[in-house]
Protein backbone atom coordinates (compact mmCIF):
# COMPACT_ATOMS: atom_id res chain seq x y z
CA UNK A 1 0.00 0.00 0.00
CA UNK A 2 1.24 3.51 -0.75
CA UNK A 3 1.66 5.64 1.91
CA UNK A 4 1.51 9.22 2.29
CA UNK A 5 2.97 11.14 5.17
CA UNK A 6 2.21 15.25 5.46
CA UNK A 7 4.23 17.40 7.81
CA UNK A 8 5.14 21.05 8.46
CA UNK A 9 2.07 22.44 9.69
CA UNK A 10 1.31 24.69 12.55
CA UNK A 11 -0.17 27.89 14.01
CA UNK A 12 1.22 31.32 12.35
CA UNK A 13 -0.02 34.34 12.45
CA UNK A 14 -1.27 36.68 9.02
CA UNK A 15 2.05 37.36 6.63
CA UNK A 16 3.88 34.09 8.44
CA UNK A 17 5.17 31.02 6.66
CA UNK A 18 5.24 27.29 6.37
CA UNK A 19 7.11 24.34 4.56
CA UNK A 20 4.97 21.64 4.06
CA UNK A 21 6.62 18.50 3.44
CA UNK A 22 5.24 14.94 1.95
CA UNK A 23 6.96 11.94 2.14
CA UNK A 24 5.96 9.29 -0.48
CA UNK A 25 6.18 5.39 -0.71
CA UNK A 26 4.99 4.85 -4.30
CA UNK A 27 8.07 3.50 -6.34
CA UNK A 28 6.47 5.56 -9.35
CA UNK A 29 6.58 8.75 -7.99
CA UNK A 30 9.07 9.86 -10.46
CA UNK A 31 6.29 10.22 -13.21
CA UNK A 32 3.62 10.68 -11.04
CA UNK A 33 1.74 14.61 -11.06
CA UNK A 34 2.15 15.17 -7.42
CA UNK A 35 -0.64 17.85 -5.29
CA UNK A 36 -1.35 19.50 -2.08
CA UNK A 37 -5.20 19.55 -1.30
CA UNK A 38 -6.34 21.65 1.26
CA UNK A 39 -9.59 20.74 3.39
CA UNK A 40 -10.94 24.34 4.94
CA UNK A 41 -13.47 23.68 7.75
CA UNK A 42 -16.68 22.96 6.62
CA UNK A 43 -15.76 22.77 2.74
CA UNK A 44 -14.85 19.84 0.65
CA UNK A 45 -11.27 19.06 -0.19
CA UNK A 46 -9.72 21.13 -2.88
CA UNK A 47 -6.88 21.44 -4.79
CA UNK A 48 -4.23 24.11 -4.19
CA UNK A 49 -0.73 23.16 -6.47
CA UNK A 50 0.31 20.63 -8.74
CA UNK A 51 3.68 19.49 -10.12
CA UNK A 52 4.38 17.07 -12.96
CA UNK A 53 8.27 15.47 -12.96
CA UNK A 54 8.79 17.72 -15.92
CA UNK A 55 6.97 20.79 -16.69
CA UNK A 56 5.38 23.68 -15.41
CA UNK A 57 3.36 23.56 -11.72
CA UNK A 58 -0.90 24.50 -11.36
CA UNK A 59 -1.32 27.20 -9.03
CA UNK A 60 -5.00 27.38 -7.73
CA UNK A 61 -6.22 31.33 -7.91
CA UNK A 62 -5.79 31.44 -4.22
CA UNK A 63 -2.73 30.45 -4.17
CA UNK A 64 -0.95 32.38 -7.06
CA UNK A 65 2.30 34.36 -5.90
CA UNK A 66 2.09 33.31 -2.41
CA UNK A 67 2.69 29.60 -2.42
CA UNK A 68 5.45 27.46 -4.25
CA UNK A 69 5.46 23.45 -5.21
CA UNK A 70 8.65 21.29 -5.44
CA UNK A 71 9.15 18.03 -5.94
CA UNK A 72 12.66 15.77 -5.51
CA UNK A 73 12.10 12.39 -6.87
CA UNK A 74 15.05 10.89 -5.88
CA UNK A 75 13.73 11.83 -2.14
CA UNK A 76 10.48 10.99 -2.92
CA UNK A 77 9.27 13.93 -1.34
CA UNK A 78 7.09 16.80 -2.50
CA UNK A 79 7.02 20.24 -0.72
CA UNK A 80 4.48 23.26 -0.85
CA UNK A 81 6.09 26.13 0.58
CA UNK A 82 3.38 28.53 2.44
CA UNK A 83 4.16 32.65 2.14
CA UNK A 84 2.27 35.29 3.08
CA UNK A 85 -0.37 33.38 4.73
CA UNK A 86 -4.06 34.35 5.27
CA UNK A 87 -6.98 33.39 8.05
CA UNK A 88 -8.68 31.62 4.67
CA UNK A 89 -5.78 29.36 4.02
CA UNK A 90 -6.23 27.73 7.19
CA UNK A 91 -7.13 23.97 7.06
CA UNK A 92 -5.83 20.21 6.83
CA UNK A 93 -3.08 19.95 3.96
CA UNK A 94 -2.91 16.67 2.22
CA UNK A 95 -0.69 15.39 -0.70
CA UNK A 96 -1.69 13.14 -3.54
CA UNK A 97 -1.17 12.29 -7.34
CA UNK A 98 -3.66 14.74 -9.24
CA UNK A 99 -6.08 14.57 -10.30
CA UNK A 100 -6.59 11.42 -9.95
CA UNK A 101 -6.18 10.99 -6.09
CA UNK A 102 -6.04 7.10 -6.34
CA UNK A 103 -4.07 6.34 -3.32
CA UNK A 104 -4.78 6.14 0.32
CA UNK A 105 -5.34 10.28 2.15
CA UNK A 106 -2.87 10.51 4.62
CA UNK A 107 -3.31 12.17 7.80
CA UNK A 108 -2.87 15.09 6.99
CA UNK A 109 -1.17 18.58 8.41
CA UNK A 110 -2.89 20.87 9.93
CA UNK A 111 -2.56 24.86 8.92
CA UNK A 112 -3.91 27.08 11.17
CA UNK A 113 -3.36 31.58 10.39
CA UNK A 114 -4.91 33.54 13.05
CA UNK A 115 -3.60 36.48 15.04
Amino acid sequence: QVQLVESGGGLVQPGGSLDLSCAFSETIFSIAVMGWYRQAPGKRRELVASIPSGGYPFYADSAKGRFTIARDNAKKTVYLQLNSLKPEDTGVYYCNNAPARQWPWGQGTQVTVSS
